[in-house]
């Protein structure tokens, strides 16, 4: 095991499988202490077993949270601050994809709360404690997908009609200028907040989306896909390489900075997103 984290505390959500469970073992293999935010317990504690199997990393811990719900998002937080002082790495991993339009607990279309508003809220519940543990570092997980998705914030939870791909696609564009729009109030704070566009990967994607003919796709094209272990290399790298510390407000991809969609970098559009998404959910401007 290496020490290169030791007496750092990471978060990384959705890691008992895929992208986000290589990230955390990696993380585990550093010697951090890690929280492993998972929605299903069962799978959570074999995945966890697993890592700790591997790493002999002891200091491994698992949460149950569930990203659709805003009120759980809240409760995970408080939680995670009773227990812990700090926290050095937040990696928000954890995303899903849905065939049909479905809505939360919250009466949110599924979609932009899983993909886009979740990561959001946490990430803000958690800033004051990232920011008194600085330097820290927030990655947040996104899709090259994003380069196609759109804002209408006319339709903004509530969109006329509901496509699965532009939904999804719409939700990374989201995430990816509240990065960008986040590094930018978080200038001089010591907090680095960047974005990870990990490529094609053979994960759960598909199998979790609710439908079978979509499942079946996704299998025919795993002869095309990269492993998890190697979608997950440019977060790990984020999370903890040197070669990037002070980076911020970036999008990376095979571990090398890239380019994202034109209205990304729209600095009105981003702060106009930012106030409606803070209005939406009422939480605190940080």
């Amino acid at each position: 095991m290496m020490s290169q984290l030791k007496g750092k505390v990471c978060i990384v959500t959705g890691s008992n499988s895929g992208i986000g469970k290589e990230t955390a073992l990696a993380l585990s293999n550093m010697g951090a202490t890690l929280v492993m935010a998972v929605r299903n317990r069962e799978r959570g504690e074999k995945a966890q077993a697993e890592i700790v199997s591997e790493t002999g990393n002891p200091a491994t811990h698992l949460m149950i949270y569930d990203q659709s719900s805003m009120n759980m998002i809240r409760q995970f937080a408080a939680e995670f601050k009773m227990n812990y002082d700090r926290l050095d790495v937040l990696v928000n991993n954890a995303g899903a994809f849905f065939s049909k339009r479905q809505t939360t607990i919250d009466g949110l279309e599924q979609t932009l709360a899983v993909d886009y508003l979740g990561p959001f809220h946490l990430t803000q519940e958690l800033l004051p404690l990232l920011k008194s543990s600085a330097p820290s570092r927030i990655v947040n997980v996104g899709s090259g997908l994003e380069k196609s998705g759109r804002i209408d914030f006319d339709n903004f939870t509530s969109p006329k009609t509901y496509n699965a791909m532009s939904a999804y696609a719409n939700a990374k564009l989201m995430l990816t200028m509240y990065t960008y729009e986040l590094a930018e109030r978080l200038q001089n704070s010591e907090v680095t907040v960047n974005i990870v566009e990990p490529g094609f990967v053979a994960t759960n994607f598909g199998r979790n989306s609710g439908s079978r003919l979509l499942s079946l796709a996704y299998a025919t094209m795993r002869p095309i896909q990269i492993s998890a272990k190697k979608g997950a290399e440019t977060i790990i790298y984020l999370a903890s390489a040197r070669e990037v510390e002070g980076v911020t407000g970036k999008c990376f991809s095979k571990l090398r900075e890239t380019t994202t969609a034109k209205v990304s970098y729209d600095q009105q559009m981003r702060k106009r997103l930012w106030d409606v998404t803070a209005k939406l959910l009422g939480v605190t401007q940080r």
